[in-house]
């Protein structure tokens, strides 16, 4: 909005009683001071001037009896037209050329206005030495920055200290917000903040309030600041982590809350962030399930026996539980192709095998938690493909690393006939992925490790092809000649 022929964008306002405006309004005070001169100033055809739609009160806005301000408001055209384009732009806005009658001691509310009337900016008025005093001014609102209608309805708040009446919606609190800066009429635009605070916003409103914060001093945008800002640089992620867990620990209906989150994480625009979250809980949880396991396979044996064994069911059935939350998380970071960390933690758990080649050579479990090797399985098998098809790129102590730890372990749970039966598909799949990347490895070590996947064989030689391949593609390159001795 500008004043007259001077003007600017809106600008942060100050606590002073004016503004970097009134310099260029001051002028057109003086120039606009005598009889006539709304009309001579305006250079239009002369036709209908608007007034307000509501009934006028003696006092009151746009009395013009009492008035001792006359305000002409007028739209200026955009200053980016070109010449032809500003006349027909003018021409279009003739009809949106007003004249109000105002009162100086109302309007001095704003103050905009109140440094306007100060004696600095007073120019000539009246007819003669006894007229009262009449303000006469010019005031010009930018096409592309408003419309006479919303400048109008903030005139009109001048004269009420109730602002519920008018500002009922967001949409309404910001259209009458930036005028209100503009005139630094401070109670309108307490009551503009006040409302945006309390309700919520649609996704162009937010655009609109997060323009104008800039322009709010900072105790009045603190809370839309805070309602659109993060107090803390990391609280994005803190979020994320925050569903993941409660997502997998806290609610009855998992498998929906589950598929949700995996969603957020798919459409979330930052990997990076996303990767850290989920190497923090893929953390957590193995960190759970490795404790569960050591607690079980070297109990301490203080107490009576059913305490004992309450305490090592209580072991199982949470490495269990964490077990498939464990699975579930990898599966978020294989699709998000931000395994590359869980790829080497799993493949540096010796400890954590031994613990679970321990357990499973006992009995126990197949009562308790009949289901815990094939998640721990599951879970290497996700990984140890996802190496393997190359969608993780794993070095190769890495992958060296993941097959010797992984391997006896896979072994073991082999030697136990009913759960082979169960999951026959799953080791196959595993033994096959493990031959795989035991095919990447320098001869010598695939050597070694095929050795001990002699166990792979059953008692038809035809249930397993892989096992055949992979001996097969070995002995192949140990017969061909040195590749030194062929170069000389």
């Amino acid at each position: 909005m500008t004043a007259g022929s001077g003007g600017g964008g809106i600008k942060k306002r100050q606590r002073i009683g004016c503004n970097s405006r009134l310099s260029s309004t001051g002028a057109v005070i003086d120039s606009c001071c005598l009889e006539g001169t709304v009309t001579e100033a305006s250079h239009k055809p002369s036709g209908p001037r608007r007034t307000s739609s509501s009934a006028t009160i003696s006092g009151g806005f746009n009395d013009s009896a009492s008035a001792d301000v006359v305000l002409r408001l007028f739209l200026e055209p955009c200053p980016s037209d070109s010449d032809s384009e500003s006349i027909s732009t003018l021409d279009s806005f003739v009809q949106d050329d007003l004249q109000i009658y105002l009162h100086s001691d109302v309007i001095r509310r704003s103050k905009y206005f109140s440094a306007l009337l100060s004696d600095r900016w007073q120019g000539d008025s009246g007819d003669g030495d006894d007229s009262p005093k009449i303000y006469r001014l010019n005031f010009g609102v930018p096409a592309s920055t408003g419309t006479i209608d919303t400048h109008l309805t903030v005139l009109q708040l001048l004269y009420t200290s109730d602002f519920s009446g008018v500002i009922e919606s967001a949409s309404t609190a910001l259209l009458i917000l930036p005028v209100a800066l503009e005139l630094l009429f401070e109670d309108c635009v307490r009551s503009c903040v006040r409302f945006l605070e309390a309700v919520p916003w649609t996704e162009e409103e937010e655009k609109r309030v997060l323009s104008l914060i800039p322009l709010l001093r900072e105790e009045e945008s603190r809370e839309l600041l805070d309602r659109v800002s993060p107090a803390k640089t990391d609280s994005l992620e803190e979020m994320l982590y925050g569903l993941i867990v409660a997502a997998i620990h806290n609610h009855s209906n998992m498998a929906f809350v589950k598929a949700f989150v995996a969603k957020l994480l798919r459409e979330f625009s930052s990997g990076d962030s996303a990767r850290r979250v989920l190497d923090r809980a893929f953390e957590a949880s193995l960190k759970t399930v490795k404790r569960s396991l050591e607690e079980y396979s070297s109990p301490d044996f203080r107490g009576d026996h059913n305490e004992t064994e309450a305490i090592q069911r209580l072991n199982l059935h949470t490495a269990m539980t964490n077990g498939r939350h464990l699975l579930w998380l990898i599966e978020r970071m294989i699709e998000l192709k931000v395994a590359d960390k869980a790829v080497r933690e799993w493949s540096e758990q010796s400890t954590f095998t031994a613990d679970l080649q321990r357990a499973f050579r006992d009995d126990a479990w197949r009562n308790i938690v009949p289901g815990l090797p094939v998640v721990v399985l599951r879970c290497t098998c996700k990984l140890a493909n996802a190496v393997a098809s190359g969608s993780i790129l794993a070095a190769r102590p890495v992958r060296m690393k993941l097959v010797k730890e992984w391997l006896p372990v896979l072994i073991v749970c082999k030697d136990n006939v009913s759960v082979l039966h169960t999951h026959k598909s799953l080791y196959t799949e595993l033994e096959e992925i493990f031959l795989r990347i035991i095919s990447t490895f320098p001869l010598s070590d695939a050597q070694e490790l095929l050795q001990q996947c002699l166990s792979f064989a059953t008692r038809n030689v035809d249930d397993c092809p892989h096992l055949v391949t992979a001996f097969n593609t070995w002995f192949c390159r140990a017969a061909r000649p040195p590749q030194a001795d062929s170069l000389c």
